[in-house]
């Protein structure tokens, strides 16, 4: 098996090599194209706080990521790029990192997922001999669309990245193609537990045409083979548009999204759930306000299932539905922010309930209040609060103190 993603890997490779000619603005000595490459330096530092009444003990977790990368130059239209990051502990450490990746006596804590230790977080050659090509082979970072589907779970310390090929043209007059074969996920809990490595047979497929210049439409196929989980294993096609238009002296955001999913490989599960979202937004100067419906829907006692997603961005902060319930989700939101001066305030209402069988799961707030400070640093003030209404939910606030600074 591994044989043959290898062979498959450089035939692609080949393939873009012979249909697109680098530019002779790329070509340089390759000691200059290494020596010439750029270095980032990161720093993330945040505290949580996790009080859930399923716990006898509030979670304390005080971490800091630090992250160094280089790029190289480009030689012949190729590239490199290499990122490692390191999450410490610091001083407060009552919390359980979630996987099995804490000791046993930490089980009286909420999970904050954010475990400690090294990370090799992209490394990859970059093939791109044109502004309309670009080809990846190795760990990489795929973020597709607002990463409802797939993305980087950059939320928690330690990202999620992907092992595979990936291969993006823009040539096309108002269109985009993607393709990525995925190999293997690596998960936030880091390769040291089984559920920070998932070996995959996946496929990505994303596709998008510019309607008009401010109406953009998507279609999506997403067919995920996970060894390690059979039941994330799953295929689903979609279909999103979004686009925004003029009301007066404001600015209207729309956004619908549908998609179908069904089990795959050897997922023990035969179900056949649907996907549905609309929202809209309006926005004025500073302030905006939004109203949504999301819908993941539910067969055969299993929820729609999105295991690559950056799932902290949706349904709530206090992150109480990363795994969609047997009932399925509907989530109806508000969202209201402004931005007076250099911050960024938000608040968010949620309420929760199945999308079949009627029971409703709670409420949540969310805010928050961001800001930069000068052009390197970052601070960021957040809470989620969630009122749960049934079992097996509990009521569970989170706070969180984040500062950023970046070199």
């Amino acid at each position: 098996m591994k044989f043959r993603r290898s062979v498959f890997v450089v035939l692609l490779t080949a393939v873009v090599a012979l249909v697109a000619e680098p530019s002779d603005a790329q070509d340089q000595d390759l000691v200059t194209a290494i020596s010439s490459g750029e270095t980032h330096l990161n720093l993330r530092y945040r505290y949580e706080l996790v009080d859930q009444d399923s716990f006898s003990e509030d979670a304390n977790a005080s971490t800091l990521k630090l992250r160094l990368n280089y790029k190289t130059g480009a030689w012949n239209a190729w590239s490199a790029f290499l990122e490692f990051d390191y999450v410490f502990e610091v001083l407060l450490d009552d919390f359980n990192s979630g996987a099995g990746t804490s000791s046993p006596d930490r089980n009286v804590y909420p999970d904050v997922a954010d475990p400690e230790g090294e990370d090799l977080n992209q490394f990859y050659f970059q093939y791109s001999p044109s502004d309309d090509w670009r080809a990846r082979f190795g760990r990489q970072r795929i973020l597709l669309d607002d990463q409802r589907f797939v993305g980087g779970v950059g939320w928690r310390q330690n990202e999620q990245t992907y092992d595979g090929f990936s291969i993006n043209y823009a040539g096309f007059d108002k269109g985009e193609i993607f393709y990525s074969y995925v190999g293997n996920v690596n998960r936030i809990f880091g390769e040291d537990v089984s559920a920070g490595d998932h070996n995959q047979d996946t496929h990505l497929l994303n596709a998008s045409a510019q309607l008009t210049d401010a109406w953009k439409l998507v279609g999506y196929a997403y067919i995920i083979d996970n060894d390690d989980a059979p039941a994330f294993s799953t295929t689903t096609f979609g279909v999103r548009v979004n686009g925004g238009l003029k009301l007066g002296e404001a600015k209207v955001n729309l956004l619908g999204e549908f998609a179908s999913q069904g089990d795959n490989a050897d997922n023990p599960t035969n179900y056949d759930a649907d996907y549905f979202r609309v929202q809209a937004e309006w926005s004025h100067e500073a302030l905006r306000f939004g109203v949504g419906f999301e819908s993941l829907g539910s067969d055969n006692g299993q929820g729609f299932r999105t295991p690559l997603a950056t799932l902290h961005a949706f349904n709530g902060w206090a992150d109480q539905f990363l795994a969609t319930p047997p009932g399925g989700l509907d989530d109806v939101y508000v969202k209201l922010g402004y931005k007076p001066g250099k911050w960024n305030l938000q608040l968010v209402y949620h309420d929760y309930s199945a999308e079949t069988g009627g029971g409703s799961y709670g409420s949540e707030i969310d805010l928050s209040a961001g800001r930069k400070l000068g052009d390197k640093y970052g601070l960021l003030l957040k809470m989620a609060a969630f009122d749960a209404d049934d079992p097996p939910f509990v009521d569970t606030t989170k706070v969180w103190l984040m500062l950023t600074a970046g070199f």
